[in-house]
């Protein structure tokens, strides 16, 4: 696990090596073991070194090809590295060290981008091939690790974080109004725009590919892998799904221990992570465990259940693992939020500073910590989305259907009125566009309930879960930590995407009554209908952690901030967004961003969402753009 920058200037210009430097050292929190730069005349890769796997300078990068011909500067894990090596050394390549590093390597300069869908794990590396003068770059295929690419004239600039392409004097910094409009639309953004111009994020499951004297900056993009859910034409019996999900998870689980450092597990009182800690520990004995709580005292209502450290104590002790833990408060979000908004580079989905926390507890004891990410969305974790799409007279009525719920901050109603100050920018984005485009890769055809839910899980994988990745990779990185995802084992995603809908929520045939008849039904009582998500990796979890765990309702990763925002907190959020001259209303319209504030504040909305999405754009206009 590191971090990568570097240049290719694509009219031949040499790259100055005091730029590299510069680069590579706006993103040294992502490796604090070592650096190295490689410079080949218009060509430079920087690398800052985490050392995971061979903690020896044999690992040191960028590095290069015995023959001389390729030179890579790589971030990232490959779980099956070492079966690789063995076809790659029969082959005939030798080996100078015992990393994925040097795997990835010699299987590009075997296989090609073949290769790249043979790798089970994370990564996002810069290929430089010096015969064909070409550049490959290439991101894993669910995007766990990000790779940004800045164009600035003939310059291309890429790296691990953005602050790295913006370490060169002379790239632009402005703001990517019609991502600002997307990201206010969804709390996310769904193409490969960032809120900085020229500036994009390769997506997930792609390589691009430049040449030197290109005439275009823009490199070509390829697609190698994407999701694919869709109902078996020949499933399996029950007993069969059950018995092969507990083999692929123990499997994957397994697979991700490999580490020449001390290696722990953040633990929830949820299903995932402690199902993850429960396999991790029968081959780690005092397994370190993290866990997250939050000062209640001041919470009302469902978020009176948001700490749920008591649950992860009794795991922690029926584990044996060695456990520790932090209490938020109020203040804390406020103490963290200039440096979470500096490593966050750009907010994703959700709250995200009580995982700057998690990160920061785990840091001070282990560099490498297992997470439960992946274990929703893959299985059917959030019902209560897919349902309200569930019943669809074709394609576009889905889209109608789900797209209103996933405007998550402002609703289409108010865009314009919010957006006022720059209407004229953004006018001619159409963000249900946006959303409908999502699917155009997800070949399914769409005749029963159970096509759409395929379809909805498709969605929340490429965008849900790849924003979640986002953030935690810069968020454990500000830390110099690693963070695994097991649940994202090649293997384990290919079963899940051909799982049937029927073994995941048991109650299918209940929430299509609903949606056709009772489209009035009151919120309470649609919840309590659609909360049987999960239902196979239920069933083998129970092997491993409690029932009363297995058959808990879904609880988020959360923070009592609908009442922290008009509690505790409130005085902050006046300072930040409502007294004097916030960065903010250069690009919004001040009183309907008011009017939304306010009714949040007077406990008429929850907006805790938009509160958190609207400091934390304030905090990096204020740090990125001044």
């Amino acid at each position: 696990m590191c971090g990568i920058a570097g240049i290719l200037n694509l009219d031949g210009e040499p790259v100055a090596p005091v730029l590299l430097q510069r680069m590579t050292d706006a993103i040294a929190h992502r490796g604090p073991d070592g650096e190295g730069s490689y410079i080949d005349g218009p060509l430079g890769l920087g690398h800052r070194r985490l050392a995971i796997i061979d903690l020896s300078p044999a690992g040191h990068q960028p590095m290069i090809s015995a023959d001389h011909r390729y030179v890579l500067s790589y971030n990232g894990e490959i779980y099956n590295f070492r079966e690789l090596r063995t076809e790659l050394e029969a082959a005939g390549y030798r080996f100078r060290s015992s990393t994925d590093s040097e795997v990835v390597l010699y299987a590009m300069a075997c296989w090609g981008t073949e290769a790249l869908r043979r790798f089970n794990g994370m990564f996002a590396f810069a290929l430089w091939d010096r015969q064909k003068r070409k550049l490959l770059l290439a991101r894993d295929r669910y995007g766990i690790k990000p790779l940004y690419v800045g164009t600035q004239g003939r310059r291309v600039s890429f790296a691990s974080e953005q602050k790295a392409i913006l370490a060169d004097p002379a790239f632009t910094r402005a703001l990517d109004t019609p991502a600002l409009l997307e990201y206010f639309t969804f709390q996310n953004i769904f193409t490969s725009r960032t809120l900085l111009k020229n500036i994009q994020l390769l997506p997930a499951g792609h390589y691009a590919t430049l040449d030197l004297g290109a005439q275009s900056a823009e490199p070509a993009l390829t697609r190698y892998w994407d999701y694919r859910f869709r109902e078996p034409d020949r499933p399996a019996s029950k007993a069969e799904y059950l018995e092969e999900l507990d083999r692929l998870f123990r499997q994957a689980v397994n697979r991700q221990l490999v580490s020449d450092v001390e290696l722990g597990a953040y633990l929830s009182g949820g299903m995932d992570s402690g199902s993850i800690t429960a396999i991790a520990a029968q081959s780690f004995p005092y397994l370190k465990t993290f866990t997250c709580g939050f000062d209640l005292s001041s919470a009302s209502g469902i978020e009176l259940a948001f700490d749920e450290r008591s649950e992860a104590e009794a795991m922690s002790a029926r584990f044996k693992t060695e456990h520790y833990e932090m209490v938020l408060k109020a203040g804390d979000m406020e103490r963290c939020l200039p440096k979470l908004a500096s490593h966050l580079e750009e907010p994703r989905v959700g709250q995200s500073y009580p995982n700057y926390y998690a990160a920061k507890l785990a840091s001070k004891f282990v560099k490498v910590v297992l997470s439960g990410s992946g274990g929703d969305e893959l299985f059917g974790g959030y019902p209560w989305r897919y349902y309200r799409a569930v019943v669809n007279q074709d394609f576009e009525h889905y889209i109608d259907q789900y797209y209103v719920f996933w405007q998550r901050l402002i609703p289409n109603s108010v865009l314009s009125k919010v957006f006022a100050p720059v209407w004229s920018e953004v006018k001619h984005v159409w963000t249900r566009d946006i959303f409908r485009d999502v699917f155009l890769t997800h070949d399914n055809e769409l005749d029963r309930p159970e096509d759409y839910i395929n379809h909805s899980l498709y969605f929340e994988a490429k965008t849900f879960l790849h924003g979640l990745f986002v953030v935690e990779d810069k968020l454990s990185m500000a830390h110099g930590l690693e963070t695994r995802v097991p649940f994202m084992d090649n293997n384990l995603v290919d079963f899940a995407m051909q799982c049937p809908v029927n073994l995941k929520l048991n109650n299918l045939a209940e929430a299509v009554r609903i949606n056709e008849n009772e489209p009035g039904i009151k919120a309470a009582k649609y919840f309590q209908k659609t909360r049987d998500g999960k239902q196979l990796l239920r069933d083998v979890m129970c092997r491993y952690i409690p029932k009363e765990i297995t058959g808990a309702e879904k609880q988020g990763f959360s923070s009592p901030d609908a009442s922290w925002f008009k509690g505790e907190s409130i005085n902050f959020v006046r300072r930040k967004l409502l007294n004097g001259e916030p960065h903010i209303y250069r690009h919004l319209d001040r009183g309907a961003v008011t009017t939304l504030i306010n009714e949040h504040l007077e406990g008429r909305k929850n907006r805790r969402l938009l509160i958190w999405s609207l400091l934390n754009i304030e905090q990096w206009l204020e740090s990125t753009l001044g």
